[in-house]
């Protein structure tokens, strides 16, 4: 008898497999990074088998299910989590909830800002960035979709990020900057210190997997990204 975790998975497949991990990230069961890489996962895969791993220790299962309607976006709060340095220097590191939006505000300060392990509860993550004579340190997972928009006054803001293969659903961070006279910048995982991640049983394939050619985008750090310079 064939295997059936051998078989060939479809496109509409991987698609539903990603569909799972967004509403498991919303339910909090997966952080940032955990729920970039795996989409990732998810694209690569080419059979049922490498699917059930992908989804395995989520709400479903293994095999994943099949496409159904998309789960509407969760509606954007009004109240932004703000973090404030005047005159000295704030992080915000490690595990934590977005629930809403993100305000970070520096003045003659730093603000570094990791969403790595971040609970990302909604499909996107929203921040306005102030800063004047300071600067402000946005740390994604290489592989989100940045973008990147705003004023910038004798200053600079920029992105670092390492970009998904064209045509993948990535986790989206979106980045207002208003600067005057410092830097907001957005950098990926490879430029930042990293972080200890779970193991998986699929990180070996996945590993393997991305770095083969044709699966583009991680082999050039250059990143795309909408916004004013």
């Amino acid at each position: 008898m064939n295997d059936p975790g051998g078989m060939r998975a479809s496109d509409a497949e991987r698609e539903a497999a990603v569909e799972q991990l967004r509403v498991a990230s919303a339910e909090g069961r997966l952080t940032l990074a955990e729920l970039t890489e795996r989409t990732e996962a998810a694209y690569l895969a080419q059979t049922h088998g490498e699917l059930a791993q992908i989804t395995a220790d989520l709400p479903g299962g293994a095999p994943a299910p099949a496409p159904g309607p998309a789960v509407p976006a969760a509606p954007q709060g009004r109240m932004r989590k703000w973090i404030v340095a005047v005159m000295g220097d704030a992080k915000r590191t490690g595990t934590w909830r977005i629930d809403d939006g993100i305000g970070a505000v520096c003045v003659m300060g730093d603000v570094v800002l990791d969403l790595r392990q971040a609970e990302v509860r909604g499909r996107e993550v929203d921040i306005v960035a102030t800063c004047v004579m300071g600067d402000v340190k946005i740390i994604v997972p290489d592989g989100v979709d940045v973008e990147l928009s705003g004023v910038t006054i004798m200053g600079d803001k920029k992105v670092q990020v390492v970009e998904a293969p064209r045509g993948q659903s990535a986790p989206v961070v979106k980045v207002t900057a208003y600067v005057l006279m410092g830097d907001v910048k957005i950098i990926g995982d490879s430029r930042a210190e990293p972080i200890k991640r779970g193991l998986f049983a699929w990180s070996e394939w996945w590993q393997e997997r991305r770095q083969r050619p044709g699966h583009g985008g991680y082999e050039v750090p250059h990143r795309r990204h909408r916004g004013l310079h």
